[in-house]
């Protein structure tokens, strides 16, 4: 019989690249440092007055305790939760597909997603948040599958090829779906699916996030399977290793943390494509030692996102999805002509 354990050639690959691999401990600690300080910022930033201060006052200020508990704290561990586990899965279609420039929102995850939320929105009204996820995580694995199956089409695989590809992939269901959301009076309710928005995160609707932080330890613990997977087929095979059982996990991953996000807090661009491309400058390619930064940086850029968005125009707000939006789109651009440069 075959052994389910991993072989010695990947065990030794492994342990050969973690002893290779930079310390960064001390700098992370940092980062999360910077991080919580990022998030107690956030409790105390809105339209409603509420300072640190008032949390310790009796009587009549029960209501700031009441406001932090029902509206700040939610909203600050929805972003976090949300940065983490988009960037993580941003990392891991990067690694599947081989290419830095994809992500959730390049490859038409997203718009499937989207798609499935449309569907059962004029199907089933009345239908819970579970079962929303469940059917938009179902069209957003098969959108994915649907890209990888394109990008495994094609022989030219250029860097710069492959997410046009996606977001060509990405407009032609989002063209269908606005058709379909116009002719149903819908697009009011598409527009906040396609454009994340912390504003309305409150307690009772967020809870469902707790089950992306899930999905991101399952990534951290299955890191090695997926640098091997992001290797080939043939090497997978050598090692032992089922390709197509760790593709699939690490496409459920991906479109399940994509699904979740959408149905809660709607879509956050280019935030899986810039964030794990960061990391990777920072503390290179090894994924078991890059998953740590890029979900601390991945929640410490929207933090820092929301924050300007809930200041620029205070007491208005810009949605969080806006300007990470402007933000990721030029750091893409940047991305994308330094990729080029090194090209050359």
């Amino acid at each position: 019989m075959t052994e389910t354990r991993d072989s010695p050639s990947e065990s030794r690959a492994t342990q050969i690249a973690a002893r290779r691999a930079p310390r960064h401990g001390p700098a992370l600690l940092l980062a999360g440092f910077g991080v919580l300080v990022l998030a107690v910022v956030s409790l105390f930033v809105g339209v409603g007055d509420l300072g640190p201060l008032d949390l310790f006052e009796a009587g009549e200020q029960q209501h700031e305790a009441m406001l932090l508990m029902v509206s700040r704290v939610p909203r600050t561990l929805a972003i976090i939760l949300s940065g983490m586990s988009i960037s993580v899965a941003g990392l891991l279609m990067q690694m599947l597909s081989r290419n830095r420039f994809v992500e959730p929102s390049t490859a038409g995850t997203v718009e499937f997603a989207s798609l499935g939320l449309l569907i059962v929105t004029l199907f089933a009204p009345g239908a819970t948040l579970l079962l929303k996820m469940l059917v938009a995580s179902g069209f957003a694995l098969v959108g994915t599958a649907v890209f990888l199956g394109i990008l495994r089409s094609i022989k030219t695989r250029s860097s710069l090829i492959v997410p046009l590809i996606g977001l060509m992939l990405g407009g032609v269901v989002a063209s269908i779906t606005t058709f379909f959301a116009y002719r149903h009076d819908l697009l009011q309710t598409l527009g906040t699916w396609m454009l994340g928005d912390f504003s309305g995160v409150l307690q009772g609707r967020y809870e469902l996030l707790w089950v992306v932080l899930g999905l991101t330890a399952l990534a951290y613990f299955a890191a090695d399977r997926f640098t091997v997977a992001g290797m080939g087929s043939e090497v997978s095979a050598t090692l032992g290793m089922s390709h197509g059982r760790v593709m699939t996990l690490g496409l459920t991953i991906v479109s399940l943390v994509t699904a979740i996000v959408v149905v809660t807090v709607g879509s956050i661009p280019f935030l899986g494509l810039v964030v794990p491309n960061i990391a990777a400058l920072l503390v290179g390619d090894n994924l078991r030692r890059t998953i740590p930064w890029v979900a601390i940086l991945g929640a410490g850029f929207v933090l820092a996102c929301d924050l300007v968005g809930r200041l620029v125009r205070y007491p208005y707000e810009i949605p969080i999805g806006a300007v990470v939006g402007v933000v990721g789109s030029a750091l893409f651009l940047f991305l994308l002509l330094r990729s080029a440069d090194h090209a050359d």
